[in-house]
């Protein structure tokens, strides 16, 4: 309830050299309660006077502040869930990249199968005719078997005494023969490629054996007929091809 005009009012006496509370103690104690009480009621009527305005102007802050926080608390449900569903679309746009890459790396290994099918396709294409040819030819040979394992047990059976041109000379009677019997055989036959391989040969001559036509039919009668074969053997190359070749599997020798 203090004014300003009761202030203006006290002011004449505040400025009294004996208005404090050591004078007034002096005079009486009630009346220097009195004097502080009213130099202490000024004093915060000037500090009131400034602190009022600071009230009202914190009073108003703090309603905008919280209008503020309100605002803001608004703000922030909303930014949770933007986030919620930003979250939501990171996780789908995740989920997409990496089915793209699975799809670009499936499509890629189907693309390396296409080009390998491709070059599997394009590089068996030049083997059709080989392939025909051979099936061809296998047909000929299932035709002729018979007429060809005739001419080939008739070497085995009758050749061994012979030279290279009576051997020739019977296969040409043989195959005379069986043209007469129409018995279907291999025109150009060759014996040699018939009853023994390029590697077994190659074996026989390591072993000793000579490496012409005559030595190498000898030694496919030697290996393949039925019956003990008898060598004439006087330069001692058939003695010297059955040792080597025999070595391993303990054959005896009686000089």
């Amino acid at each position: 309830s203090i004014t300003e005009e009761t202030v203006e009012l006290l002011e004449p006496y505040l400025e009294m050299e004996d208005y404090n509370l050591e004078t007034a103690k002096k005079v009486c104690g009630n009346v220097a309660g009195l004097c502080s009480w009213t130099q202490a009621m000024v004093y915060f009527y000037g500090i009131n006077k400034e602190v009022l305005p600071l009230k009202a102007n914190l009073a108003l802050q703090e309603g905008r502040l919280a209008a503020a926080q309100m605002e803001l608390n608004s703000a922030q449900n909303q930014l949770d869930e933007k986030q919620a569903e930003l979250d939501d679309v990171q996780a789908m746009y995740d989920a997409a990249v990496k089915e793209k890459q699975a799809l670009l790396d499936d499509a890629e290994a189907c693309r390396r199968k296409m080009n390998n099918a491709s070059a599997l396709i394009e590089g068996l294409g030049g083997e059709k005719l080989r392939w025909t040819a051979s099936s061809k030819n296998f047909q000929n040979q299932i035709i002729n078997l018979v007429g060809n394992v005739l001419l080939a047990t008739g070497f085995l059976s009758y050749s061994g005494p012979f030279n290279q041109e009576y051997r020739n000379l019977l296969l040409q009677l043989w195959k005379k023969e069986m043209d007469n019997n129409k018995i279907p055989y291999t025109k150009n036959l060759n014996l040699t490629s018939m009853l023994v391989d390029n590697a077994t040969v190659g074996e026989w001559n390591l072993q000793g054996l000579p490496n012409d036509d005559l030595s190498i039919q000898n030694g496919i009668i030697v290996t393949k007929a039925s019956r003990y074969p008898l060598l004439i053997d006087p330069q001692g190359q058939g003695k010297i091809w059955i040792k080597n070749k025999e070595k391993n599997n303990g054959l005896q020798v009686n000089s």
